[in-house]
């Protein structure tokens, strides 16, 4: 039952994960461009963390971190192939980054 739950803190991360960052993209794509802070919306990273982290007996945050390192590749391939984007692959890159540490910091 224990192996059981440690998985299902994996899962949780990478599934979050994945729907923060589809939803960053699709639905707040300008709001925070206009704000003058366009990076704030890497905050959002914090739920698919604490969420996970509730699920993770034990290692509260070494489970989330390795689902949110399973689910950045598959935002990055998602951002490159289905949206328009502005950033070179580099900035990308880093933004993947900073939600991966956002993520463990929740």
């Amino acid at each position: 039952m224990k192996s059981e739950r440690s998985w299902a803190g994996i899962i949780c991360g990478f599934v979050l994960f994945i729907v923060v960052c589809l939803s960053l993209l699709l639905h707040m794509k300008g709001a925070f461009r206009a704000s003058g802070n366009p990076e704030l919306g890497l905050l959002f990273f914090l739920l698919p963390g604490a969420a996970a982290s509730c699920l993770s007996p034990g290692r509260r945050v070494l489970r989330p971190l390795l689902g949110a390192i399973l689910a950045a590749p598959v935002c990055m391939v998602t951002m490159r192939l289905f949206f328009v984007t502005h950033r070179t692959f580099w900035q990308e890159m880093a933004w993947g980054l900073s939600a991966v540490f956002w993520c463990a910091l929740g």
